[in-house]
């Protein structure tokens, strides 16, 4: 949907339902709306049905800001950490989400609409104004193998092996990626393979083993804080 002053037009089905049944809203109410591409634009509820929500745009109230341009890569763990992984990614500013099935990874089966869904609901709670790409998951040798090699990768490197995390990601290069393990961590072959990549550094996050979910989150906060928009 395109929005600018004085726009009218209808929201999707999904969108009204969440309005109507979820919200609770109702004619007149005033809303918040983006698009992914315009910015962020105040909006008046004009008319409520029980399948459709109709709106007019009232004024801008944010330009367009993106998110830097940071990946994050996660082997799928199971569904309720991976609906965290998924969430705090978005609200980390992750640009793209990539599942990715390792030797150890137990949730083989992804579901991207799924993932796509808890992103759209993860930017709107806090007001990001575009959802991260989510793409299909892919095996690690593959991914490994098209890799863009002018994308730096950092892998958490469970093993204690990797560099300092503070020292890795002050010095990263953009555009970036993370790539975090499954509960049983990479496979040493996993980690061979990583390490005989020009394009791949190690990544410790200190003694503490971290939980998949965890590593995660930790590894895009530090991120955002050394070399992201944190720091601006």
């Amino acid at each position: 949907m395109v929005l600018d002053n004085g726009f009218a037009g209808q929201l999707s089905e999904p969108q009204s339902h969440y309005l109507v049944h979820v919200m609770k809203c109702s004619a007149s109410d005033e809303i918040l709306c983006f698009n992914g591409r315009d910015g962020e634009f105040l909006c008046r509820i004009d008319k409520v049905s029980k399948k459709s929500v109709e709106i007019t745009v009232l004024e801008q109230i944010r330009q367009m800001e993106h998110v830097p341009d940071i990946w994050l890569m996660f082997a799928p763990v199971k569904k309720n950490q991976t609906d965290f992984i998924i969430q705090k990614a978005t609200e980390l500013g992750a640009a793209r989400i990539v599942p990715v099935i390792t030797t150890y990874t137990i949730a083989e089966t992804t579901k991207t609409e799924r993932f796509r869904a808890q992103a759209i609901e993860a930017a709107e709670q806090c007001r990001r104004l575009e959802v991260p790409e989510i793409s299909e998951a892919v095996k690690l040798d593959k991914l490994v193998a098209l890799w863009d090699k002018n994308r730096k990768l950092y892998f958490m490197d469970e093993t204690g092996g990797g560099q300092n995390i503070s020292t890795a990601f002050a010095q990263s290069g953009k555009p970036a990626a993370i790539l975090t393990g499954p509960e049983g961590g990479f496979s040493p072959e996993e980690l061979e393979m990583l390490r005989s990549k020009e394009f791949a550094r190690g990544v410790s996050m200190g003694k503490r083993i971290l939980r998949a979910e965890t590593a995660a989150a930790a590894a895009l906060a530090c991120w955002q804080a050394l070399s992201g928009d944190w720091k601006l």
